[in-house]
């Protein structure tokens, strides 16, 4: 691990950082869906998922240079209770990169679909099998832990059905779904009857939007005709789900922007990409105008997660400095992950 001594040293680009090429590639796929329903340029849907692949394979890049000279910081971090849920947002993205290049290559979306369904089964036996020992303490206990396996079985479900897998994409739809359920009910009990998340935690909160939508484009991507009853259950506790954390913004917004914001891009960009293929395959009523409602705020607002992190970069703090030197700030992950875990796994 490389670094020079001081105070204004910059930490490693954190894996969580991939939370910007999954919104960026969501966002994209909505748009793509809305070209299919509405009068939109075909240019758009193009450019955007062109610049999200951008975003996604310069995030790969920097990922992989960690692991090359600050391989201390990339282990410290897929060590940690909270920081190694989003290391499952590489394959996550992959697999939406798959999506955005089928309509380009179909053998390039089978080889990255190939990628990452294997690296995130492996990443998801690891990091959910630490669950299963035992020992963790609740206060870690966030959203973030529904990354590892949620996540990437209902992408995964996705993209399988995209590229005509229609059975694999079933076996990961269910995969997810359970997982979905049992997790919820840990994740919903360390924020009832527990300390409240600290500042710096809180915008994880916004990956409780990504469950009930994510999986509802899943669901709609390996079954047909028009929507049935259980699309619209997901899509309407999809919607709950939003309207319980715009209640929560004020609090959530204890410190200024971050990164760390882009939790909720995903749940923001699937919604309006579940109702818009619902309206595609005949939905009605109030579909009509949810829709339409749920893609602008969804293009509003990551459109304000794009300018904070712009501007982030512009005033070169996008990264977290560091406040001593690199042994030190891995002795401090060490010591939060004993107090939290009780020991690595």
């Amino acid at each position: 691990m490389n670094g020079n001594n001081g105070t204004n040293n910059r930490a490693p680009m954190p894996v969580a950082f991939f939370g910007i090429a999954v919104g960026s590639l969501a966002l994209a796929g909505a748009w793509r869906a809305a070209a299919r329903v509405w009068t939109i340029p075909d240019a758009l849907p193009v450019f955007l998922t062109a610049a999200a692949l951008v975003v996604w394979f310069a995030l790969l890049v920097g990922y992989g240079r960690k692991w090359l000279v600050e391989r201390d910081a990339a282990v410290a971090e897929m060590r940690h209770p909270v920081q190694s849920s989003f290391a499952a947002l590489v394959p996550v993205s992959t697999m939406l990169a798959a999506q955005a290049v089928q309509a380009y290559s179909r053998e390039l979306a089978i080889a990255l679909f190939a990628l990452g369904t294997v690296s995130s089964l492996a990443l998801g036996a690891y990091l959910h099998g630490r669950f299963w020992q035992g020992g963790r303490k609740p206060e870690p206990t966030t959203p973030a832990i529904y990354l590892p396996t949620v996540a990437p079985s209902f992408v995964a479900g996705t993209a399988a059905a995209g590229l005509g897998f229609t059975q694999i994409g079933m076996l990961f739809f269910g995969a997810g779904v359970f997982s979905w359920l049992a997790i919820e009910s840990i994740v919903l009990h360390r924020a009832a009857v527990h300390e409240p998340l600290p500042d710096a935690l809180r915008p994880t909160l916004g990956i409780q939007l990504a469950p009930p939508v994510v999986g509802g484009v899943s669901y709609l991507a390996i079954t047909h005709g028009v929507p049935d009853m259980f699309a619209y259950m997901l899509l309407g506790y999809g919607l709950y789900q939003a309207l319980m954390l715009t209640r929560l913004v004020p609090w959530i917004r204890q410190q200024a922007f971050t990164p760390s914001y882009w939790a909720f891009s995903f749940g923001a960009a699937a919604l309006p990409t579940m109702a818009i293929r619902m309206l595609e395959r005949g939905a009605t009523g109030p579909m009509v105008w949810i829709a339409p409602v749920a893609f602008v705020v969804a293009n509003v607002f990551i459109g304000v997660l794009i300018v904070g992190t712009v501007r982030a970069v512009v005033k070169g703090n996008l990264l977290p400095v560091v406040a001593s030197n690199v042994t030190a700030i891995s002795d401090n992950v060490r010591s939060i992950e004993r107090r939290a875990v009780g020991g690595s796994r």
